[in-house]
């Protein structure tokens, strides 16, 4: 088990966050940065956009992690939008969508069990933060 899957499922299972958090706190945790309270709040409902299936909550959490980064390394809103951009793109190539409904084809059942999403989580942990240090080495 890698450092980061250790990590997700201790998220997943001790404290029962959301794949947004989880990616937003593995990808800030492996660089030393420090996350309020209130930021963590934010993505409570960023699995799927409330299990609605929209858009990945692993996403969404790597998109928050490049406004951090990207702001902390003084780049413009442009600059961070183009990174976000970049990453969707490659997420999609990498996934086949940034779409919860399509990769997680069954949607939320009451019979899955808990975290279903923990090997996609691992597995978009380690790519967003690949993405991460190419793209922002210095954050």
């Amino acid at each position: 088990m890698t450092d980061f899957s250790r990590r997700v499922h201790g998220l997943y299972f001790d404290k029962d966050y959301n794949c947004a958090r989880t990616m937003l706190i593995c990808l800030c945790e492996s660089r030393g940065i420090g996350l309020a309270q209130q930021t963590l709040d934010a993505a409570i409902g960023m699995h799927g956009a409330g299990r609605f299936r929209a858009q990945c909550g692993l996403v969404e959490g790597m998109l928050m992690a490049l406004g951090i980064c990207g702001t902390a390394q003084g780049l413009a809103p442009k600059e961070i939008s183009a990174l976000c951009f970049a990453f969707a793109g490659d997420f999609t190539r990498r996934f086949g969508s940034l779409l919860c409904r399509d990769l997680r084809p069954g949607g939320f059942q009451p019979s899955d069990p808990p975290h279903a999403c923990e090997p996609l989580t691992c597995a978009a942990v380690s790519f967003a933060a690949a993405f991460l240090e190419a793209k922002l080495p210095r954050c």
